[in-house]
C-alpha cells in the first residue's frame, strides 16, 4: 500500500465516498457518494440528529456507510434499529454485508470480521455493527433508528423500550440519529421534532443532548422533476402558489409534473410522503385512523382555526369518565346548523370534584351535559350512590354549592357510534389552540395492528387517544339520537 494511498485513507471523507459500493434505485452497483442531502446532515452533524424527510433519499444507507467504516477503522460499537425484522434483515444483507464484501482485499484481511452472523458483524480489531429491532445493553459510539415515526405509531411499547434503552446505550458524546416519515402527531418522534424545530428556528446553542433538526423535503432533489406539462389541478395550481406566497418555494415546471403525476399514485398519503414543509407533514393522518377523510376535509376547509366570538350562545358538554383513567370533556356551541368545538380538557387521577369545578371556572353558560350510561353504574362512587347522583347534589366549590345535571347518551355500538362521528365532523369546527389535545386524540384514534397477522383489526387500539375520541362519540350519538337527519351541505364560512 502506497504512502499516498495510505494518507487517503486516514481522511473519513474520502473513504465514505470512495472505498464502499451500493446498488442504486435501478439494481445497478455504484461507488457510494453522498449526495446533497446526504452531505448537507454529514456536515451538520451533533450529538444528537433528528431527520424529518420525504421518502427514498438515502440516509439510512447512508448511515450503514458511516457505521460500517467507523467499525473498520475506528473500532467503533454501532447499531441500526430498523422498523420491522424483515427491514432489518435487508438493511444488513444488502447495504451492511454488500458494501463489506466488495471492500478491497487487502482492507478486509487487515481487520476481518472474526463473526459474521446473521444481523451482526464483529471485527477483530473490536468494532461492530449489528442491525435489528431494538437494542439493550452494551454501550454504542453510533445508533441510527430508521422510521422512528411508523414504530411511535404502530409499536408505542418498542418506541418506549427504544428511548429506555437503545439511547441510555449512548453517551453524550457519542452520535445519535433518527430518522422518519411524519406518522401522526403524538409519541417521541412528533414530540423530538417540534421541540428541534423550535430550537433551530429560536437559533439556541445546542447542548449534547438537545435534538438538530434535519428537515429535506423532496423539492430539493433534483430527480424528482419530470418533463413539463401544461395540465395542472386547480387546486394543485392554489397550493403551488401557496407554497411560493407564504413559504417562498418557488418550484420549476418540471418539479410541478411530478407532484402531480405522484400525488395520484399516493392520494391521499402525498404530504405524508413528500412534506414540502415540516408543518404539512404532520398533518397527514395516521395509517389506519378512523377520521382520517373527515379531517382533510376539516383542514382544507380551514376549519380547525381561531373560531368568531359567540359568547352569547350557551356550551354543551360531552364526557368520558373514567375510573382510574382519564376523564375527558369536549366543549361545544351549536351555531345555526354548525357545531364549534370551542375546548377541550382531560386529566387523570382526579375525583368527580375537579372536573366539576374546571367546568365551573370555565364561566361559559352551559344548556347540557352529557355523559355515557355507565355514569348510572352505583360501584363508580361511595355511599352506594352513582356520579349521575353526586353530580346533581353538587359539591362545595369556593364557597357555594354547585351541582350539574347529566344526560345519559344512548347505548350504542362502538362502530355505529363511529359512523355518527363520521357523519358528524363534516359540520363541525375547532378552536385550534384550545383544542389541539383533542384534535390529536381524534386525528390518532386508530385500528388495533394485528402483528402476527400483519393487519388492522377491525377494533380500535386502546390508547392515550381512547378517552379524548370515546367523548366525542358520546358526542356524536348524542346528536344522531336526538336530532332529525339534516343533509349536510360540505361548504363552510364564518
Amino acid at each position: 500500500m502506497t504512502k499516498k494511498v495510505q494518507q487517503l485513507l486516514r481522511n473519513r471523507f474520502w473513504r465514505l465516498n470512495n472505498l464502499y459500493y451500493i446498488t442504486d434505485k435501478e439494481g445497478h452497483v455504484i461507488r457510494f457518494k453522498m449526495t446533497p442531502e446526504q452531505l448537507e446532515y454529514y456536515e451538520g452533524l451533533h450529538n444528537r440528529n433528528i431527520i424529518l424527510k420525504a421518502r427514498q433519499l438515502g440516509f439510512t444507507t447512508e448511515q450503514c456507510i458511516i457505521q460500517l467504516d467507523a467499525a473498520i477503522f475506528s473500532g467503533a460499537k454501532c447499531a441500526l434499529i430498523a422498523h420491522t425484522l424483515s427491514d432489518a434483515n435487508r438493511l444488513f444483507r444488502e447495504k451492511i454485508k454488500f458494501a463489506y464484501s466488495r471492500l478491497p482485499l487487502e482492507i478486509r484481511s487487515a481487520n476481518p470480521a472474526s463473526n459474521d452472523r446473521a444481523g451482526e458483524l464483529v471485527f477483530s480489531k473490536g468494532g461492530s455493527v449489528t442491525v435489528s429491532t431494538s437494542f439493550r445493553g452494551g454501550t454504542l459510539r453510533w445508533l441510527h433508528i430508521s422510521e422512528f415515526g411508523k414504530i411511535c405509531a404502530k409499536y408505542p411499547d418498542k418506541a418506549r423500550e427504544i428511548v429506555t434503552g437503545a439511547f441510555e446505550a449512548v453517551s453524550a458524546n457519542c452520535v445519535i440519529t433518527i430518522e422518519s416519515t411524519a406518522e401522526g402527531r403524538q409519541g417521541y418522534f412528533f414530540e423530538y421534532c417540534q421541540t428541534a424545530e423550535k430550537q433551530a428556528l429560536s437559533r439556541v446553542n445546542l447542548s449534547a443532548l438537545d435534538w438538530k433538526f434535519f428537515f429535506f423535503s423532496w423539492w430539493k432533489n433534483p430527480a424528482y422533476a419530470l418533463k413539463a406539462n401544461n395540465f395542472l389541478p386547480e387546486r394543485l395550481r392554489e397550493y403551488f402558489l401557496e407554497l411560493e406566497s407564504r413559504h417562498g418555494i418557488k418550484l420549476a415546471e418540471g418539479q410541478k409534473a411530478w407532484y402531480v403525476a405522484k400525488e395520484k399514485t399516493l392520494g391521499d398519503d402525498m404530504k405524508r410522503e413528500y412534506p414540502s414543509i415540516p408543518e404539512e407533514a404532520f398533518q397527514q393522518s395516521v395509517e389506519g385512523a378512523y377520521y382520517a377523510k373527515q379531517f382533510r376535509f376539516l383542514y382544507g376547509e380551514k376549519r380547525i382555526c381561531e373560531l368568531p366570538d359567540n359568547s352569547h350562545q350557551p356550551v354543551s358538554t360531552y364526557w368520558d369518565i373514567g375510573i382510574g383513567d382519564s376523564t375527558a370533556i369536549w366543549f361545544v356551541r351549536k351555531v345555526g346548523t354548525e357545531f364549534h368545538i370551542i375546548d377541550y380538557y382531560e386529566n387523570s387521577g382526579e375525583g368527580l370534584r375537579h372536573y366539576m369545578k374546571v367546568i365551573k371556572d370555565k364561566s361559559y353558560q352551559y344548556s347540557e351535559h352529557w355523559a355515557p350510561h355507565d355514569i348510572d353504574n352505583r360501584e363508580f362512587a361511595g355511599d352506594g350512590k352513582t356520579r349521575r347522583e353526586l353530580a346533581r347534589e353538587g359539591y362545595d366549590i369556593d364557597g357555594q354549592n354547585y351541582s350539574i345535571r347529566f344526560h345519559v347518551v344512548p347505548k350504542l355500538g362502538i362502530d355505529e357510534g363511529i359512523e355518527s362521528v363520521r357523519e358528524l365532523l363534516p359540520r363541525c369546527a375547532f378552536e385550534a389552540a384550545k383544542c389541539e389535545q383533542g384534535i390529536s386524540c381524534l386525528e390518532n384514534y386508530r385500528k388495533e395492528w394485528d402483528d402476527k397477522r400483519g393487519v388492522w383489526k377491525d377494533k380500535p387500539l386502546h390508547d392515550w387517544s381512547s378517552h379524548g375520541a370515546d367523548a366525542f362519540r358520546y358526542f356524536a350519538v348524542a346528536q344522531s339520537a336526538s336530532k332529525p337527519a339534516m343533509s349536510i351541505k360540505m361548504g363552510f364560512s364564518f
